[in-house]
């Protein structure tokens, strides 16, 4: 049977976490300034602060973790700190200082992650029609420290972490999971992201009724990428696209 012609209407609406319903890249902002005036206050040169920075958040970007290999992901993330404070001075740099950059970036970035008062008026209100579902890539601690920093657990059904699981999305297997876990099809559930790569291109690999990109950026699609369903400034104009479902 279709998507379009399986008329049970959409019962489930599985989300992404962040830039999705928080965010997270906001609160990075916030964080890195901190650390700016951190290490501006340890007499860093001011021209290698800016350059330290940005070479932490490459590394960040470019991050592969394994935590079988023993180290905790706060290990691996301090050792960015040294190692993008070694790359721009030239020299060693105190360790203590490469920790205490990470500790000021991660608890900094913990304290302004928010869920939105609207936010969270809108998951209260769509709990009440729909099953909530959760779906993050990450690692396991930091993925579960944001969500407990943001205290909103409790407005999912289903929440599913990708450090957690052998596969991250795009990968089908953890979508599956989270069918199986929710007690739903592929065909009731909407997918609800800001990652073309990963939620958008996901939810179309697990057959679900339709996705939604949240593009809070305008951008126009890249070149070759994945269609969405349906493309919205913020989460908040969701109510919009379900109207829209409901009429097919």
């Amino acid at each position: 049977m279709s998507k379009m012609m399986d008329n049970r209407g959409v019962l489930s609406i599985i989300f992404d976490f962040d830039n999705t319903l928080v965010d997270t890249a906001g609160a990075g902002r916030i964080a890195i300034q901190k650390v700016y005036e951190l290490l501006k206050s340890t007499h860093v040169q001011e021209n290698h602060i800016t350059d330290i920075c940005n070479c932490f958040l490459r590394k960040l970007f470019h991050e592969s973790f394994d935590p079988s290999e023993g180290k905790t992901i706060d290990d691996v993330r301090i050792h960015h700190w040294y190692e993008a404070l070694q790359e721009t001075q030239g020299t060693d740099p105190d360790p203590d200082l490469a920790s205490s950059c990470y500790y000021m970036w991660k608890n900094t970035r913990l304290q302004a992650l928010t869920l939105s008062p609207e936010v969270r008026s809108l998951l209260e209100e769509l709990q009440k029609n729909y099953k909530l579902l959760l779906l993050t890539n990450g690692d396991t601690q930091t993925q579960w420290e944001k969500i407990e920093a943001v205290r909103c657990e409790g407005l999912f059904s289903v929440v599913v972490v990708g450090g957690d699981h052998p596969e991250q999305k795009p990968a089908r297997s953890i979508f599956t999971h989270c069918f199986e876990s929710a007690g739903v099809r592929p065909q009731d559930c909407i997918m609800v992201g800001d990652s073309l790569s990963a939620d958008i291109q996901g939810g179309i690999d697990a057959g679900v009724r339709a996705t939604v990109w949240i593009n809070s950026d305008c951008k126009s699609l890249p070149q070759g990428s994945v269609t969405p369903d349906y493309t919205v400034p913020s989460v908040l104009d969701l109510n919009d696209v379900l109207a829209e479902l409901m009429l097919k």
